[in-house]
């Protein structure tokens, strides 16, 4: 299904700040994007670079943290919502998988329970239907023989099958925004596809708008129509998936993408990592977070590139395709 009309999820200069003894730590920043219906989004970076802190934010699902910036879901603003009404808004219009299926489900309940619960509680509906809403969403999903696997445990499943569960249980209530955190990182590279093959099928029978936050870029490859690369806490670059890959404008998209193995490469040929760390959070830079990092300064003369150093570069550029940096590649060139 084709994306249509306005965007279903519009997040606006998103901070997401944290209270530490050592001081604050602001692990979004002033973060922007859209999701339409029938599209995915794949959030992608390295560990620490947002991307979870982002989707929790979106959900309403952060205690003891400061979030201001818009959140707006169909045209309903999110941010600064009462608890009850985000009750309401959870599993109903938006749902989560998270990246571990056996901690998010209960072990002391069935399957079938739990899925039908989750609905019971957004429909009201009595218990005998909500049970046959549980085994129908598992049948759904690729769940052989429903009706007996409902009446087992978590422990029963194998790790793909958990995952299907928590799909199930995301869309058991048909929500119109799924966010899926990682949700391959454990499972082996045949069950991966199966299960994005999952995701990719419900979303085009139902017309989802995806949020996929992964730091596969292959995943990335695979699923997403759009892809938003963060960077301490900030996009750095957004562009659709083939553009990306093709013409990264960024210097650390350009150094994710040539860290992967290629299947060109000789056995001799060595892995490319990204030098140095990610950013301090507690301490953040004046300039690009990046700078430290950059290949493009390593060789440079000095003062070359203080701009990198000294000023923080926006978000912006090309209509489609943004980047964060003071001298973004396009079309292959520096500007």
């Amino acid at each position: 299904m084709s994306a249509t009309g306005e965007p279903l999820l519009s997040v606006r200069d998103l901070t997401v700040t944290f209270a530490t003894p050592r001081g604050p730590v602001r692990a979004v920043d002033g973060l922007g994007f859209e999701v339409r219906r029938g599209r995915t989004l794949g959030i992608v970076g390295e560990s620490g670079s947002g991307k979870s802190v982002t989707s929790l934010a979106v959900m309403g699902l952060h205690t003891g943290a400061s979030v201001t910036g818009s959140i707006a879901l169909g045209g309903q603003e999110l941010t600064g919502l009462a608890e009850r009404e985000l009750n309401r808004l959870r599993g109903r219009k938006m749902a989560m998988i998270f990246q571990d299926p056996l901690s998010s489900l209960h072990p002391y309940y069935t399957v079938g329970e739990q899925i039908a619960e989750h609905h019971r509680v957004h429909f009201g509906s009595g218990r005998r239907a909500a049970r046959e809403r549980a085994v129908e969403a598992l049948g759904e999903v690729g769940i052989p023989e429903p009706r007996r696997r409902a009446r087992e445990y978590p422990h029963q499943f194998s790790g793909g099958m958990r995952q299907r569960v928590m799909i199930a249980m995301a869309l058991a209530c048909e929500p119109e925004l799924l966010i899926a955190d990682e949700p391959t990182t454990a499972l082996d590279v045949t069950v991966q596809a199966q299960i994005l093959e999952l995701i990719a099928r419900l979303q085009e029978e139902r017309g989802l708008a995806v949020i996929m936050i992964t730091h596969d870029l292959g995943v990335v490859a695979r699923v997403a129509h759009d892809v938003l690369v963060m960077y301490g806490g900030r996009g750095v670059e957004r562009a659709p998936v083939d553009t990306l890959f093709a013409e990264p404008a960024h210097p650390y998209t350009r150094a994710l993408l040539d860290s992967l193995p290629r299947l060109d490469d000789s056995d001799e040929e060595p892995l490319r990592p990204i030098p140095g760390s990610p950013p301090s959070l507690l301490t953040p830079a004046p300039g690009c977070a990046f700078a430290p990092r950059c290949p493009r300064l390593a060789g440079a003369p000095t003062g070359e590139h203080s701009r990198c150093e000294s000023e923080l570069p926006l978000l912006d550029g090309p209509a489609g395709h943004p980047a964060a940096c003071h001298f973004p590649a396009y079309e292959g060139k520096a500007s």
